[in-house]
């Protein structure tokens, strides 16, 4: 399982997205840092985003990261709880009605590691692959 210090610095971050309902895809090519933020990190990502035909435009997002016992406890930029990470579980779900968010992580080739979301509901389908790469 990481931790907080294997996440601290800064990554290569390239994102596949496909809309299935609109059947658009596109992608996102940025840097994403892990900084020291209160008794976590806080991840900040920025990159161009091409999205179908659309003109490339400047997309940039933030997290915060905490520790919960041994688990990796991820919340939004406002302090909203977002999704979990723990021995054992590198899955999970968030539910942002009427949609459902699966994220699934991959540390098998670290420090390169993956993060995939499937959304669905009726507002949504998608699948959004994010892949890091540890640049310091």
């Amino acid at each position: 399982m990481i931790t907080l210090t294997d996440l601290h610095g800064a990554w290569r971050l390239t994102r596949h997205i496909i809309d299935h309902r609109a059947g658009v895809t596109g992608s996102l090519t940025g840097l994403c840092h892990w900084r020291p933020d209160g008794p976590g990190l806080r991840q900040h990502e920025e990159g161009v985003l091409i999205l179908g035909s659309a003109p490339p435009l400047q997309a940039s997002r933030a997290y915060l990261w905490r520790h919960e016992g041994a688990s990796l406890v991820v919340f939004f930029e406002d302090g909203r709880p977002f999704h979990r990470l723990g021995p054992g579980q590198l899955a999970d779900r968030h539910l942002c009605a009427p949609d459902v968010y699966d994220v699934a992580y991959d540390f098998g080739r670290w420090p390169d590691w993956t993060q995939s979301w499937r959304v669905l509901g009726p507002r949504k389908d998608m699948t959004i692959e994010s892949r890091f790469v540890r640049l310091d």
